[in-house]
Formats: C-alpha cells, sequence, structure tokens
C-alpha cells in the first residue's frame, strides 16, 4: 500500500484479519492499522470482475409499521449475506414522501401510502451484495403481505406485514431505480436529506461498537434493547474519524488506562449510534449494559448487553453514557454536531 501523499510505502504484503472479502466494495470506507481508507474503484479489470461483478447497491427501507421490529429485520438482511454499509432513521415529511413516490401519484392507493409513511420513523438502509437488487426483493416477498403468507411465509413482509400497504419494507425495483433512491437517503453531494428523529428529552446514548457491528450482532442487540422495554428514537451508522473520537471519549483521558484502545476501536469501523429514551434513560440503561468487562459481567450481571455480545474491556459490544449530566451531550454530538 503506497502512500501518495507522503510519497512512501505505508504498508507492505501482510495478513490482516480485520478486513474480509465482503468489506471489499467500491464506495466503502475501511480501516487498516488506524488508517481510514475510502474504496474508490478497482485497481485493474480482473480484480473488478473476480470481486466486484456481481455487487449491487439497493435501498433496504424499514418502513413505519415494522420499526419495533427491525432488530429481526436487520438478522435477516445480515443472515442473507448482505452488507450494511449505510443506515439512519428518519422522519419523512408530506413533500419528502410524495417525491420519494411520485411515480405512484397516479394509483388509487397514493393517498393512503402518504399518510401511512408520514405516520412515524423509517430506517434507511443501503445493502451491498450479489445482484443486491433482485435478492433483497426476493427476500421481501410478494407487495401484499396475505399473499406473502401463503406464498413464501419466510419473507420479510410475510414475518413483519399487515396487507399491502403496511408490508413491512421496500425495495427498489432496479438498479437506476436503488440509485436514485440511494441519492434520495444519502445524498452523495451533501445536499439535504430527511431529517433525524433525535428528540433529544429523557435519553441517553448508546453506540454500538464497531467489532459488534462487523461481527454481525446489530439485530440481536437492538432486539435486547427492545425487549427491555427502552424506547430507540434516533439511529444512525458513523464511520468516526481519530479526532473525533478522541473528542467524544475526552472525558475518559487521563481517567481509563484503556483510553488509547477505546480510541482504536471506536475508528476501527463504522459503528451505531442510538438515542435511547425512557423515564429514567441515563441510569436504567448504564444498568441494563452492565459491567464494562464482559467477563466481570458474565459474573455479576449476566443478563445485562456486554455479558452477552461483549468479548473485553475494549470490545464490550456498546458504549453507554456513565454520567447523568452527559447523557444530552453525546446524544447531541452525534445526532446534531455529526449528523449536520
Amino acid at each position: 500500500m503506497f502512500d501518495i501523499k507522503n510519497h512512501r510505502v505505508f504498508l507492505r504484503r501482510t495478513k490482516y484479519d480485520e478486513i474480509h472479502k465482503e468489506d471489499l466494495f467500491v464506495d466503502n470506507k475501511i480501516n487498516v492499522f488506524s488508517r481510514h481508507l475510502h474504496l474508490i474503484d478497482y485497481a485493474d479489470h480482473y480484480t473488478s470482475r473476480k470481486i466486484g461483478g456481481k455487487k449491487e447497491k439497493t435501498l433496504a427501507l424499514i418502513k413505519p409499521d415494522a420499526v419495533t421490529k427491525m432488530g429481526s429485520i436487520i438478522e435477516a438482511v445480515l443472515d442473507s449475506g448482505f452488507v450494511i454499509s449505510k443506515a439512519k432513521m428518519v422522519l419523512l415529511s408530506r413533500t419528502e414522501a410524495i417525491d420519494f413516490y411520485n411515480e405512484h401519484h397516479s394509483k388509487s392507493f397514493f393517498s393512503d401510502l402518504i399518510s401511512f409513511m408520514t405516520s412515524g420513523p423509517i430506517f434507511a438502509m443501503e445493502v451491498v451484495g450479489d445482484e443486491a437488487v433482485s435478492s433483497w426483493r426476493k427476500l421481501l416477498g410478494p407487495t401484499n403481505s396475505s399473499i406473502a403468507r401463503s406464498e413464501l411465509p419466510q419473507s420479510i413482509r410475510a414475518r413483519f406485514g399487515t396487507d399491502g400497504t403496511k408490508n413491512a419494507a421496500h425495495g427498489s425495483d432496479s438498479i437506476s431505480s436503488a440509485a436514485r433512491e440511494l441519492e434520495f437517503f444519502f445524498p452523495s453531494s451533501g445536499g439535504r436529506s430527511p431529517k433525524n428523529t433525535a428528540k433529544f428529552t429523557d435519553c441517553t446514548c448508546c453506540v454500538i461498537k464497531p467489532h459488534a457491528v462487523s461481527e454481525g450482532l446489530t439485530g440481536k442487540i437492538l432486539n435486547a434493547i427492545l425487549d427491555a422495554g427502552f424506547e430507540i428514537s434516533a439511529m444512525r451508522m458513523f464511520s468516526i474519524e481519530k479526532a473525533n473520537a478522541e473528542e467524544f471519549y475526552e472525558i475518559y483521558k487521563g481517567v481509563v488506562a484503556e483510553f488509547s484502545d477505546m480510541i482504536v476501536e471506536l475508528c476501527s469501523g463504522p459503528c451505531i449510534a442510538l438515542e435511547i429514551r425512557d423515564a429514567e434513560a441515563p441510569k436504567r440503561f448504564r444498568d441494563f449494559c452492565g459491567p464494562a468487562d464482559p467477563e466481570i459481567a458474565r459474573h455479576l450481571r449476566p443478563r445485562t448487553l456486554r455479558a452477552c455480545f461483549g468479548k473485553n474491556k475494549i470490545k464490550n459490544a456498546v458504549h453507554c453514557t456513565d454520567l447523568p449530566e452527559d447523557a444530552l451531550l453525546e446524544v447531541q454530538y452525534f445526532f446534531k454536531i455529526l449528523d449536520s
């Protein structure tokens, strides 16, 4: 690997277990020995053909009726071999919903569809995989959930949908539609996209750490949080730069011996930030996360998040706000500052 800016070799051929073949697709961001890299193209036609030949991106959209089941839907997405490369929870305005569904403007169901899609939060994902457009639509099943239950009972709409409108999820119907719809939710030019759903009241912050995201634990962790009675009121995937990680973890500097390793972990790949709401969110959620050391958590609090999903003190599945007075500040850091 050659550093063009500094005109020197950065890395010679070496084994690096943190990167997998599935991570190597155009526009993905990866971390190699704490260096953030943006993959902009394949180096030659052979590599493009072998790695990216069938790779596609498509929009996977969890609709308002199924947001509370997003953990199970994300599990289905990951179990089917897709990579989630971008994700965020948003709330569509009526104007945005009409724009997004403009092709259905003359249909009889259009008014009901717009009302439904603006009735609550939705969760948008960019998913990547071999022939992702058709593969995702196959996993979705027939548009009408009742028909899906008859014809494809294991499909997402069969399991989580109600009818032809409240059918749990949406998928782009072609490569060109996928490009347009992904641009709508994840504008490449830095343009305006639908606003996030953070409420900034009665809340605390949770971050699903990069190792847990990489290990495919996101859906399981979300299910555990929802099953415990917490509300996930905002959610977004971020790739954190070192300077931002140091700023976010600043209160631990000089206090926690593992500070440097915490920074490395938070920068090692995509993480997922959540706004958690509850009457006593900071205290209750911190208790639910458990001790920072998963080994101690497994002995003392075996049902906590870190006991169930953590590996060690650095890779302990989730960050949660420690001090109640910092809860709002941490939520604002992700959903006002980084999401601006």
